[in-house]
C-alpha cells in the first residue's frame, strides 16, 4: 500500500475552493460582461489564462459575455498596409479604408484568436460582431471622426439565446448604422451598452492600471457613483480613466448592478474579483 503524502499546496487549493463556494452560489446564473483588453491580450500565456478563467466561470454557472478591443493589432495592420492614421482630439479618424482594416482585424484576427483560446480550454465560444442580427445599432459619434459609432440600440436577444445554450459570446465592437454602414465602437463603450441591455450583474473592465486612485496615488477599492462624480469634478480622476468611469456610470444608471475597473495584469483577475473577498481593482456601485 502506497502512503499518500499531503502537500501544503494541495491543502491550500482545497481550502481556496471551499471558501469560493458562497461566491459561486452568489453568481450562479448571473450575467457578467467582460471587456477584454490590455495585458490580458498581450501574450499567448495571458490569453490562455484568461480563457481558462472564463471556462471555469461558465462551468460554475456564470454567463460570461466577452467584448474585446484590438487597437494595437489594428495599428500593426494599418502599418503593414501603409495606411496612415489620423487622429482628432486623441481619437482615431476612421475613414472607409481604415474601417475595412478595423473590421478585418476585429471580426477576423482578434475575435478568432479569443474564440480559439476559449475553445482550447474546453469552452463553447462563438464569435459575433455588433452587426450580426441587428445586434448593435449606431449613430455617428462625431463627423470629425468618420465611421466611429455611438450605440443607440442594443438588442440582447442573440446573447440571451446563446446563454440558454450555455455558449460563450465573444463580441467584436462593431455596429451598423440606419443606412447599413459599418461603425467602429470604442470597446469600453460597447461593453457598457451591452451590459446595460442585459441588465448584467457585473461589468468588468480589464485595464493595465491597478484601479481608480486618490490624490495620493492609492487605489480606492470601493466607490459609489456619487464619489466618482466628485473625484472627476476635483480633477483626481483624469485622462484615460475618465472614459472608463463614465462607461461605468452610464451602465449603473441603465441597471447594471456594479462595475469593476479591474487590473488585468493580476493573475486570474476575474476569478479574484468574483470568487474571493480580495478583488483586483475598483468596484463602483450606484449611490
Amino acid at each position: 500500500m502506497r502512503k499518500q503524502n499531503m502537500n501544503l499546496d494541495w491543502a491550500t487549493t482545497a481550502a481556496t475552493l471551499s471558501k469560493a463556494l458562497p461566491y459561486m452560489q452568489r453568481y450562479n446564473d448571473a450575467t457578467v460582461v467582460i471587456k477584454l483588453g490590455g495585458h490580458a491580450m498581450g501574450s499567448d500565456e495571458a490569453m490562455t489564462e484568461f480563457a481558462r478563467d472564463v471556462v471555469l466561470m461558465r462551468q460554475v454557472g456564470v454567463n460570461p459575455v466577452i467584448v474585446h478591443g484590438g487597437g494595437p493589432m489594428i495599428n500593426d495592420m494599418l502599418g503593414r498596409l501603409n495606411i496612415k492614421s489620423e487622429f482628432s482630439n486623441g481619437k482615431r479618424v476612421t475613414d472607409p479604408a481604415t474601417m475595412e482594416v478595423v473590421e478585418m482585424v476585429l471580426s477576423g484576427l482578434v475575435n478568432a484568436k479569443i474564440v480559439q483560446a476559449i475553445s482550447s480550454q474546453g469552452g463553447r465560444a462563438v464569435g459575433v460582431s455588433g452587426k450580426d442580427s441587428g445586434f448593435i445599432i449606431c449613430e455617428q459619434e462625431d463627423p470629425a471622426l468618420g465611421l466611429v459609432g455611438k450605440p443607440t440600440k442594443v438588442n440582447p436577444r442573440l446573447l440571451l439565446d446563446m446563454a440558454e445554450k450555455e455558449l460563450i459570446p465573444v463580441i467584436a465592437p462593431l455596429g451598423m448604422g440606419m443606412k447599413g454602414e459599418t461603425f467602429n465602437i470604442n470597446g469600453d463603450t460597447a461593453a457598457g451598452a451591452i451590459a446595460a441591455a442585459l441588465k448584467a450583474d457585473r461589468l468588468l473592465l480589464l485595464t493595465d492600471v491597478s484601479g481608480v486612485k486618490n490624490a495620493a496615488g492609492e487605489v480606492l477599492t470601493d466607490l459609489t457613483a456619487t464619489q466618482i462624480e466628485e473625484l472627476t469634478a476635483d480633477g483626481t480622476i483624469a485622462g484615460g480613466m475618465i472614459p472608463k468611469t463614465q462607461t461605468a456610470l452610464d451602465a449603473l444608471q441603465a441597471g447594471v448592478r456594479a462595475c469593476v475597473i479591474l487590473d488585468g495584469r493580476a493573475p486570474n483577475a476575474c476569478l479574484l474579483e468574483l470568487f474571493t473577498d480580495h478583488g483586483a481593482g475598483t468596484i463602483i456601485r450606484a449611490g
